[in-house]
């Protein structure tokens, strides 16, 4: 069988970061297709309340998701680097309590998010033209969140020991499910936003089931019951480095929730114009976003190994594909965000609205996409403080943007808005890359300048 994991401790970086990179981007551009057609069959089958009303959900899913989702990441940090350190017993022992964490994680998840949901629609002020369907909407995809969480989970897991191949396999297929069940449930069936919902959740139940199943097939994740009996030690390393993470999701989440709230003051238009413009950054932001993950992969093992000069070759390489797509799709973002629009909404108003934010956006999209690969290299060192931090930074700066420029000019605060939390948290990431990787490549120097002479002074 051939081997699915990369060991990225070894070989040319180039080529061991671009051999993981590509099956992610695509898993990553589908996963962001399906999304984006599932929004494009709302809007088209059920109209542009519909969308609204799925795109209301969007920041309540990213709180609750991004913070199951960063969590996972944290816990495959700690993965990827007894991996690269080649410390295989206390890599199971990790990933035993990171199955226990996982359990617990979900149940909690699960039954909070569905019993504050009406509470939490209430306070985005969400319009009473679409909050029957955000419920419906909600309540299954919330009810459903163990799929998600698992698929999260095991793919981050996958992702750490360079296995990216596996989650690209599930979201073709996943993917395809989706589609199908879409276009059945909403212009067949005419089951309205629940359709929709039913539909996400049966894809993300099939993707769970596939990256499980080649979990289990790994030499190295073989698991016995005695790996399940954790000392704290484990539990308290995971969350030391999971739950700032997660927590550094959440509070960039609740920033975007309150910009959805003041957004859903200026009525349903501006609502379905905000859900289609974070659609598309949300697509265009994909090849940076990609590119960050592999960086935190890479960092991680060789963090592990004690290769420190290989984080600064794999920066190098995760940088130079996060400005390639800036290049790219920022311009599409600048020259034709009227034609964007158009495919998701019908409104006049609406498409105009969009295309005040996606040209302004994509001129600023560089600092995004830096601040992807920053902030991964940062957390793959294990170091999650500061990113955290960021997020609090961004939290604060998106709630002073919008609540202060929305009522003076109007729908383009949305994208300022976007704009200085991407400034605010790249200064902050910036600052905590310099300060834990510049010491290490000091002393990785000096290691190699004590062998030339040892070496020398026996030859």
């Amino acid at each position: 069988m051939k081997r699915k994991e990369i060991d990225f401790t070894q070989g040319s970086p180039l080529k061991l970061i671009l051999s993981f990179y590509w099956p992610l981007l695509l898993t990553s551009m589908l996963q962001q297709f399906y999304n984006f057609a599932d929004t494009w069959i709302v809007g088209k089958g059920l109209g542009d309340n519909a969308l609204a009303a799925v795109g209301n959900m969007g920041s309540l899913f990213f709180l609750i998701v991004g913070f199951s989702f960063g969590l996972a990441n944290g816990f495959a940090v700690l993965v990827a680097q007894s991996y690269g350190a080649k410390d295989i017993e206390t890599l199971k022992h990790r990933f035993a309590g990171v199955i226990e964490l996982g359990v617990v994680l979900a149940v909690i998840l699960s039954v909070s998010s569905v019993a504050f949901l009406p509470y939490a629609l209430r306070l985005l002020r969400t319009d009473e033209l679409i909050i029957a369907d955000s419920l419906k909407y909600g309540y299954i995809v919330f009810g459903g969140l163990s799929a998600g969480i698992c698929y999260n989970i095991s793919g981050a897991i996958l992702r750490a020991l360079g296995d990216s191949r596996t989650p690209l396999k599930a979201i073709i297929i996943s993917s395809i499910l989706n589609l199908s069940l879409d276009s059945l449930f909403i212009f067949k069936l005419h089951m309205g936003v629940e359709g929709a919902a039913i539909a996400t959740l049966c894809s993300q139940v099939i993707s769970s089931i596939i990256c499980i199943n080649s979990l289990r097939k790994m030499e190295v994740l073989k698991l016995q019951k005695e790996y399940f009996i954790n000392e704290k030690r484990i539990f308290l390393d995971l969350l030391k480095n999971g739950l700032p993470m997660a927590l550094m999701n959440s509070i960039t989440a609740i920033g975007c929730m309150v910009v959805q709230y003041f957004v859903n003051g200026f009525g349903v238009v501006y609502t379905a114009a905000y859900a289609a413009c974070s659609k598309y950054l949300n697509l265009f932001m994909n090849p940076a976003t990609t590119a960050g993950n592999a960086m935190s992969a890479y960092t991680s093992q060789n963090y592990g190994a004690g290769r420190y000069d290989r984080i600064k070759q794999g920066f190098k390489v995760c940088l130079g594909i996060a400005l390639t797509a800036y290049v790219l799709l920022g311009s599409v973002m600048v020259f034709i965000p009227d034609k964007l629009a158009a495919i998701l909404l019908s409104g006049e108003e609406q498409i105009g609205l969009v295309c005040l934010f996606l040209p302004r956006c994509g001129i600023m999209m560089i600092f995004l996409n830096i601040l992807f690969v920053v902030r991964s290299a940062v957390q793959g060192m294990g170091k999650p403080m500061l990113p955290m931090l960021s997020g609090i930074l961004e939290m604060i700066l998106r709630t002073f943007v919008i609540s202060f420029f929305i009522g003076r000019i109007g729908f383009k605060a949305t994208a300022y808005t976007e704009i200085s939390a991407w400034l605010g948290a790249l200064f902050v990431n910036g600052y905590a890359l310099y300060i834990s990787l510049m010491p290490l490549l000091r002393q990785s120097k000096e290691e190699r300048k004590n062998e030339r002479v040892i070496l020398n002074s026996h030859a």
